[in-house]
C-alpha cells in the first residue's frame, strides 16, 4: 500500500482522499492511477461516442460538440465561480430527464450558447431526441469558455457552426490543440497575456478489464499553469518578463509580489467531458464528473479560482454491462481528464500572438523548480 500511495498524487491530494475512504477502498484507486501504460488515445474510444470540431482560426474561436446519439445517463460538475452553461439542472440525478443526446463546448463567452441550437436542430432532424407531446426534443447540455478578443471579439460560433461540427462529427480520434472550443483558449495568465501560453483542446482515453473504457476531451482555457500529473512537471506556466523561461504558475499565485492571481475578468475556464460505455446512473454519473474535476486539479494548478467557470460533464452510454468497480471508474475519469488537459497543451499552435509550447520550447530554459515533483 505504501508503495501505491507514493505515487500518481500529489501529497495534499493524497492526505485527503486517504482521510475520507476506508483503505480497502483507497488501494484500487491508487492501483488504477499508478498503471500509467494502459491505452490512452481520445474519448472517442468509448462506442457510441462521436465527436466534431468547427474551427474559426480567423477570429481564434469554435466549439466541439460531443454526440452520444443512442442516448446517455448524464451528469456535471461545475466548481469554477464564473460558468456559462446551459441544460446543466436538467442532470441532476432528482430531475426528470435522464437521457442526453450531445453536450456542446464553445467559445465565444455567452454568446457560444448559441451553437447549441444548431446541435439540437441537427439532432432534430435525424428524430434523435426525448419523445414528449408529440415532439422529438434533443437534449444538448453546454458550456464555454471566454476566447473574445484575442483577435476579435465580435465573431463567436452560432447556430450554423454548431450545426457544422455535427456534420463533421467522426468515430475516429479528434483533433486536439488549436481546433474547435479551444481555438482561441489561453492558459498561463496570472501575469497577463503577454506572458500567457496557448491553450487548446485534448482528448484522452482508459481501458479498464471486461471491456470498460473512460475518455475524456478537454478544452482548457485557464488561468493557472498547466503540469504533467504523475510527475509534477510544468507543462505550461506564465512566462518570465524576458520570454526566456517558463515560471511555476503556484509560486507566482502566493507570491507576495503578486497582487492577485487572476484577471479581473472572469475570462478563464476549463471544460470538458468525460464519458463512458458503463452502465451508470444519473448520481453515479454526477459523482464521475466531480471527480473529473480532480483530473483538472490536478493538470491545472491553481484550479477553480472566481475568474474561472470549470465545468465537466459525464456520459454513460450502458453499452458495456460488465460489473464495474466504481472506484476505479472514478480513478480512471482522474487519469483522462489530467492527460487530456496536457495534450491540449502539447498539441495548441501559436495564435493571435500568444506562443505555443511547441514553438517556445526551442527557446525556453528551464525554470529551476521545472520538472520537480
Amino acid at each position: 500500500m505504501a508503495e501505491l500511495v507514493s505515487k500518481g498524487l500529489p501529497a495534499p491530494l493524497r492526505e485527503g482522499l486517504l482521510s475520507s475512504m476506508a483503505m480497502e477502498m483507497a488501494l484500487p484507486l491508487m492501483a488504477v492511477l499508478s498503471e500509467m501504460d494502459t491505452m490512452r488515445t481520445a474519448i472517442t474510444d468509448v462506442p457510441g461516442i462521436r465527436v466534431g470540431h468547427h474551427t474559426d482560426t480567423d477570429a481564434a474561436t469554435g466549439c466541439t460538440v460531443v454526440l452520444c446519439e443512442d442516448g446517455a445517463v448524464g451528469g456535471v460538475d461545475v466548481r469554477g465561480s464564473a460558468p456559462g452553461t446551459r441544460e446543466t439542472d436538467l442532470l441532476r440525478p432528482t430531475a426528470l430527464v435522464n437521457e442526453v443526446h450531445a453536450v456542446l463546448l464553445s467559445g465565444g463567452s455567452t454568446f457560444g450558447l448559441a451553437a447549441a441550437t444548431g446541435v439540437v436542430r441537427h439532432l432534430e432532424s435525424k428524430g434523435v431526441g426525448i419523445q414528449f407531446g408529440g415532439a422529438v426534443i434533443p437534449i444538448v447540455p453546454a458550456a464555454i469558455l471566454f476566447d473574445l478578443g484575442l483577435i476579435q471579439g465580435d465573431i463567436r460560433p452560432t447556430d450554423a457552426d454548431g450545426e457544422a461540427a455535427c456534420l463533421n462529427s467522426s468515430e475516429d480520434a479528434p483533433a486536439q490543440g488549436s481546433v474547435g472550443a479551444g481555438t482561441g483558449a489561453t492558459v498561463s495568465k496570472m501575469l497577463g497575456m503577454d506572458r500567457a501560453i496557448k491553450g487548446g483542446i485534448g482528448s484522452s482515453s482508459v481501458t479498464l478489464s471486461d471491456g470498460l473504457i473512460v475518455g475524456a476531451i478537454v478544452a482548457v482555457n485557464a488561468i493557472g499553469g498547466v503540469y504533467e500529473a504523475t510527475t509534477g512537471s510544468i507543462i505550461a506556466g506564465p512566462r518570465s518578463e524576458d520570454g526566456k523561461s517558463i515560471q511555476d504558475a503556484m509560486e507566482v499565485a502566493i507570491s507576495p509580489q503578486v497582487g492577485a492571481p487572476q484577471p479581473a475578468t472572469a475570462s478563464n475556464t476549463t471544460i470538458g467531458v468525460v464519458a463512458t460505455n458503463a452502465l451508470l446512473n444519473k448520481a453515479q454519473a454526477n459523482k464521475l464528473a466531480s471527480a473529473a474535476q480532480d483530473g483538472i486539479a490536478l493538470a491545472v494548478r491553481p484550479a477553480h479560482l472566481m475568474g474561472d467557470g470549470d465545468t465537466m460533464f459525464a456520459l454513460a452510454t450502458g453499452k458495456c454491462e460488465s460489473a464495474f468497480n466504481m472506484n476505479q471508474l472514478l480513478a480512471a475519469a482522474l487519469v483522462c481528464v489530467s492527460n487530456a488537459i496536457v495534450k491540449a497543451i502539447t498539441e495548441a499552435d501559436s495564435l493571435g500572438g500568444i506562443p505555443s509550447i511547441k514553438d517556445l520550447k526551442e527557446q525556453i530554459v528551464p525554470s529551476p523548480s521545472m520538472g520537480e515533483g
